[in-house]
């Protein structure tokens, strides 16, 4: 493809990626100027899925605009390859006390799922075939740790994160797609505040971005932190968010980087009773510094995504709603108010969400 053929594709994709936000934002605004909601069937939003379970789905893998993985609970994985219109159970065999809370998919027939729990309940489990079989390739055997999330960095090295141990939190790392895993070294981990841990709410507490930065969120403790590391794990700064702590069910949730630079963080308190004021937060120095968000999503928040070929535009997922920011975090405005856990989008337009009693669905515009 000739320079001036890339040029007019960027811009192509661009303009794209912004009329896809600015088609997300309509609704939300012709509400506010009604004063009701927008009319049904007149506006993009999402298009639920029939999953055909009441599992609740916390692991979620978007591979393109047809094909996505799930995960959760009673041991459950399901994939569609048609856009969500029918899908198959693919459940590894004996896996039904588990709890699935995140899955990493490289396409349509490879992927990497963790179960959480303390001891042998952390396991993690691995398929080339699409689920038709599967390779039981971790088992925790110390009854201190509780692993929480796992991330990618390419379809090889990856690393999954467990809460401390010790006083420090623990890294796996694989180098060969998730077939083995070592623990790495702790003495480049800074050590955990009092209480702290990681969320398992929607495998977003563990996220990476290009080939070698990632990041680790917590709560639990006196504040509310993001753990950073440029070397894959081996070694790691903290950063306190402005997200309030100060409590078990309380701290930053999930994590979205569009680059090695540009970061959302979004979170709260998840019990339904209480406030979660300051639930959202930015970054634009690779998570070295956090602010708060101006206008921040308006209650608790567990999964977030940036939309595809966008510099400015994300989504925000909870219980109570979907959340749309135009400004790469500093304010946000609620476009739907399904409940969903987790939500992932891929560079097609991808993009799904997925939660509590089998609530799956599709980005429709």
């Amino acid at each position: 493809m000739t320079s001036m053929g890339k040029t007019r594709r960027t811009v192509s994709v661009g303009l794209c990626a912004a009329a896809v936000a600015a088609a997300l934002a309509a609704p939300a605004q012709a509400a506010q100027e009604t004063g009701g909601p927008a009319a049904a069937g007149t506006a993009p939003g999402w298009n639920l899925k029939d999953t055909g379970t009441d599992v609740r789905f916390r692991g979620l893998a978007a591979v393109s605009r047809k094909t996505a993985w799930l995960a959760g609970s009673k041991g459950t994985v399901l994939r569609t390859a048609d856009g969500g219109r029918s899908w198959r159970n693919i459940s590894p065999p004996g896996a039904g006390e588990l709890e699935f809370r995140d899955i990493e998919a490289f396409d349509g027939r490879r992927a990497v799922v963790l179960a959480i729990g303390e001891g042998e309940a952390s396991r993690v489990f691995r398929t080339a075939d699409g689920g038709a079989s599967w390779t039981e390739s971790f088992r925790n055997t110390d009854p201190k740790a509780f692993y929480d999330c796992i991330t990618f960095f390419d379809s090889r090295n990856g690393l999954a994160m467990s809460d401390p141990v010790d006083g420090k939190y623990r890294i796996l790392s694989t180098g060969d797609g998730g077939k083995s895993w070592k623990v790495l070294p702790s003495d480049g981990m800074p050590a955990a505040l009092p209480g702290e841990a990681g969320f398992a709410a929607s495998g977003q507490c563990l996220v990476s971005s290009g080939r070698r930065d990632v990041w680790l969120a917590t709560g639990g403790g006196a504040t509310a932190r993001v753990l950073h590391s440029a070397d894959r794990g081996r070694n790691w700064t903290a950063a306190e968010s402005t997200i309030p702590a100060g409590d078990p069910a309380r701290g930053v949730f999930a994590l979205a980087f569009r680059d090695g630079a540009h970061g959302i963080a979004v979170g709260g308190d998840y019990r339904g009773d209480q406030a979660s004021p300051r639930a959202g937060a930015v970054s634009g120095d690779g998570g070295r510094s956090w602010q708060q968000s101006k206008t921040p999503p308006p209650a608790y928040r567990s999964g977030v995504a940036w939309l595809p070929h966008s510099r400015s535009a994300a989504l925000a997922v909870g219980p109570t709603g979907t959340d749309l920011t135009l400004d790469s975090g500093r304010s946000w405005r609620t476009v739907d108010t399904g409940s969903y856990d987790t939500v992932d989008c891929t560079a097609d337009f991808g993009c799904w969400a997925s939660g509590e009693k089998g609530r799956v669905a599709r980005l429709e515009f």
